[in-house]
């Protein structure tokens, strides 16, 4: 980091949309991201690995409940036929599409290989990427809880920390040391609940630390140091803005694919379900590119892949420019190496925009050729001098800056019973703790399972954007209903006792998180 570094920094997460049915909406969530994001990004970056010459260095965080989709039996081994039943629909495109249905369906196939490749086992590749010092794999809470929304009782919050540390451990063969704090929410005091589980970097949004006290002498260019021990990196918008942004940024070219425009709208009804589908909805098969500001959808024109391809070069090539310029103007300015951190969803390379892979690769291989130095978390960390001790400020990385995207009219009516929940939750551990394993710590295991699964802040981001909204308060009440089911069948004056085959139905339902200790919201002994 001689004259500065670029850290990219990618969050990898899905809520746990595991289900019994095959092709239903939420098993399309999980696919979808297998097969345009996290099997594209890591053939990319194993590419740049065998590069010779190349050292690509990035931050990823995969959320628990991902490393659990990314290790379930039956989700994986559904995969190649759900691949199959959208490839044969590819035969329908337009004559206009067919070079873009060929090029899609060459794409689907070498995602298929990748995976056979990898026996059918895609965390296998993350392991391999994170063993050859390419990634630095972050934690993130147990099922995406918006933390500063459970901080009452805080052994909510603790749940949460400790049943993500052991799930990380247990799939990746290490401890985390860092953590993707969901939506990149802060408030005060998280600090020392990170620092109890062992936790000791995560990033925030830039008034995260511009609002710190005292205020950061080098601003979001040098990560601080909590009271509580735990040093924090900010959000450069100057590095991500170009990524991000689709008015604003690389994503809204013309050439590039076209999102909203997909196969499964544009047939009719009849071919989808000759194909074997439920119905209509969007099935990632999109032969249309952006075309240009202001098109309708339906006068999208056909995608020419190489034309995108020569975009991607463009672009990768003007940001790897752009960060080079940042790092020379704040060299002159400051009495360290600057670090540039650039944080983003992992599935905005790929899923949201096609070539977002491409891009990160060319990246990558331009940045190391122009002189352009790529670093993780951890090794920036390293290469710090001392670190200044700042009280980070509440934030988020969300709407307005702060709490209101996941506390407003549309889902503060979940908080209440999160917390009513989370309460019982903590005295029944404290009535049974040190009972041994006997059919009473059955019952509170699942309960957790389910109390952290209603938690989880997609939930509340899906009622305030009105995107399905109905599937989900269907999944906060199924999860609190099954909860306080559960709680309701532990021995007591008001037992009801709990049907042995329903009990075995949502256990194989809820399938994750093995290692869950109920005694993480017992407290303290």
């Amino acid at each position: 980091m001689a004259s500065g570094a670029l850290a990219l920094v990618l969050h990898g997460h899905l809520p746990y949309v595991r289900s019994r049915r095959a092709d239903s909406l939420e098993e399309d969530w999980f696919f979808q991201a297998l097969v345009e994001s996290y099997l594209p990004l890591l053939g990319a970056l194993d590419r740049c690995r065998r590069t010779p010459g190349l050292t690509p260095r990035l931050t990823m965080s995969l959320s628990p409940t991902l490393l659990s989709l990314l290790t379930d039996p039956l989700l994986l081994q559904r995969f190649p036929g759900w691949l199959a039943r959208r490839r044969a629909l590819l035969d329908h495109a337009q004559p206009e599409e067919q070079a873009a249905a060929a090029h899609l369906d060459q794409h689907l196939e070498q995602q298929l290989r990748r995976f056979e490749a990898l026996g059918g086992q895609p965390l296998k590749g993350f392991r391999t990427l994170l063993e050859a010092g390419v990634l630095d794999l972050l934690t993130c809470s147990a099922s995406h809880g918006y933390l500063p929304l459970l901080r009452d009782p805080p052994q909510a919050v603790q749940a949460q920390l400790r049943t993500a540390v052991r799930e990380h451990e247990r799939l990746l063969g290490q401890k985390p040391s860092g953590i993707w704090l969901a939506e990149c929410a802060y408030f005060e005091g998280l600090d020392a609940e990170l620092a109890r589980v062992g936790l000791r970097y995560a990033v925030l949004d830039a008034h995260g630390l511009l609002h710190a006290l005292p205020r950061p002498r080098y601003g979001v260019y040098a990560p601080i140091c909590s009271p509580g021990g735990v040093a924090f990196f900010g959000r450069d918008s100057e590095a991500t803005l170009p990524v991000w942004s689709a008015s604003d940024g690389y994503p809204g070219h013309g050439s590039y694919r076209e999102f909203h425009r997909d196969l499964g709208w544009d047939l009719p009804e009849a071919a989808v379900a000759a194909a074997g589908l439920p119905g209509q909805r969007p099935l990632g098969l999109k032969l249309r590119r952006v075309s240009g500001e202001g098109i309708p959808l339906d006068a999208k024109e056909p995608y020419d892949p190489a034309a995108a391809r020569t975009t991607v070069r463009d672009h990768a090539s003007h940001y790897v420019e752009g960060r080079l310029q940042q790092l020379q103007q704040l060299t002159q300015v400051m009495d360290r190496p600057a670090l540039l951190v650039a944080p983003f969803d992992a599935e905005l390379f790929g899923h949201w925009w096609f070539e977002g892979p491409a891009f990160l690769e060319a990246v990558l291989q331009g940045g190391a050729a122009a002189g352009l130095s790529f670093v993780r978390l951890r090794d920036a960390l390293a290469d710090q001098p001392q670190l200044q001790v700042c009280r980070p400020s509440p934030s988020s990385w969300g709407q307005g800056g702060y709490h209101g995207y996941w506390l407003n009219r549309s889902n503060d009516w979940v908080v209440p019973r999160w917390h009513r929940a989370a309460m019982a939750m903590v005295a029944a551990t404290r009535q049974w703790r040190g009972r041994g394993e006997g059919p009473e710590r059955r019952l509170l295991r699942q309960a957790g399972r389910e109390l952290l699964l209603a938690q989880a802040s997609d939930w509340s981001f899906i009622l305030r954007a009105g995107t399905t909204t109905e599937l989900a308060r269907d999944r906060i009440e199924r999860h609190l209903e099954r909860f306080q089911r559960l709680l309701a069948g532990l021995p007591g004056p008001t037992q009801v006792p709990v049907d042995p085959t329903w009990l075995g139905a949502v256990e194989a339902e809820d399938a994750l998180f093995p290692s869950l200790d109920p005694d993480d919201w017992a407290g303290e002994p």
